[in-house]
């Protein structure tokens, strides 16, 4: 007698509960990705704003360095910091222009008579660099929320004086290109001095501060003593 064996499937219930479990592994890995792929785009941001930060600190402060360069020591138009405002610098020196490339006593020639401050373009806040007098702004960086200037004298006192000035602590706030929903930015930031200068925005925006002081080495001294 031949005995036929039943070749039994899955039944309906097993195969839901097995999608069931599938999905939710599923929704498991997907979410382990997306969060992976969030915090790796954070990052980057942020990695970007430190870069961006420090090259234009960087730029910046060298130019600073040179307010008040004379070489030829000149005292027409002697070069030197000529604003000295909060947000705002305008500063000369006489490093080129001459045969050789040196300095020629004016400071006519490019980026021997620069300032830095903030315009918008495009909808967009950046710092901004003119060469000359009667140049147009330059971006150094974009999405700045501030810039911050306090000038201190030879005793680090602070200082509006402008011959007095011998040194500048410079802040920078930028934040990212793009919001980020889940996180609120409540922070203030403040300068060397611990003013503050950009308050509390509570918004979706990641935040980065570079504070950095310049001696302004050239500042201060005489004529026919160089």
């Amino acid at each position: 007698m031949i005995t036929l064996k039943r070749n039994l499937g899955f039944t309906l219930i097993e195969l839901l509960v097995a999608m069931a479990i599938s999905a939710v592994v599923m929704t498991a890995v997907y979410s382990t990705y997306q969060s992976q792929q969030k915090s790796y785009a954070v990052q980057e941001e942020v990695a970007a704003m430190q870069q961006d930060l420090r090259a234009a600190m960087f730029y910046m402060s060298n130019q600073i360095r040179e307010a008040g360069c004379n070489p030829t020591q000149t005292d027409i138009n002697r070069p030197g910091i000529v604003t000295a405002d909060v947000d705002e610098i305008n500063f000369t020196a006489d490093i080129t222009g001459g045969s050789n490339g040196n300095a020629d006593g004016d400071t006519s020639d490019s980026y021997e008579n620069v300032t830095y401050s903030l315009y918008t373009s495009d909808g967009i806040q950046k710092l901004g660099v003119k060469s000359t007098a009667t140049a147009t702004n330059q971006p150094v960086i974009e999405n700045v929320d501030t810039l911050n200037f306090v000038y201190l004298d030879g005793n680090g006192i602070v200082t509006t004086t402008l011959p007095n000035i011998r040194s500048v602590e410079v802040a920078i706030v930028v934040r990212a290109s793009r919001e980020d929903r889940d996180y609120t930015n409540g922070n203030e930031y403040r300068n060397q001095q611990g003013d503050v200068i950009l308050g509390a925005q509570n918004d979706h925006f990641r935040r980065k501060i570079l504070n950095m002081r310049i001696a302004c080495r050239n500042l201060g001294l005489i004529v026919g003593t160089l």
